[in-house]
């Protein structure tokens, strides 16, 4: 079984080390066996490929690279926090901002 972690594909989120400390964007992929995520925009990488039928001329392609889930921080409401799970009303798991109490969706 995989375990679940504190970001999801969507969430809005913080780089906390690294070369894009700092900086801020959303989770495109998330790789729950590496525990590793892409980020919109940051770490970019230049990959070289070769031609093919959907790309006929090949050559270098710029895309996001992936960045250690340790290293994000979830941001709610514009502000960085940290994430514990709790049941809600339905009995359902949820996340929660530990800095605000309020839940995540």
């Amino acid at each position: 079984m995989q375990k679940k972690l504190h970001i999801k594909v969507g969430d809005t989120v913080k780089v906390l080390a690294g070369e894009a400390l700092g900086q801020e964007g959303k989770v495109l992929t998330v790789d729950r066996k590496s525990l590793r995520a892409s980020v919109e925009g940051l770490k970019m990488i230049k990959k070289h490929s070769k031609p093919s039928a959907a790309d006929p001329q090949g050559g270098i392609v710029e895309k996001e690279g992936t960045i250690h889930i340790s290293n994000l921080m979830l941001v709610v409401n514009g502000e960085a926090s940290r994430t514990g799970r709790k049941l809600n009303k339905d009995g359902k798991l949820v996340r929660f901002s530990k800095k605000s109490g309020e839940e995540v969706k």
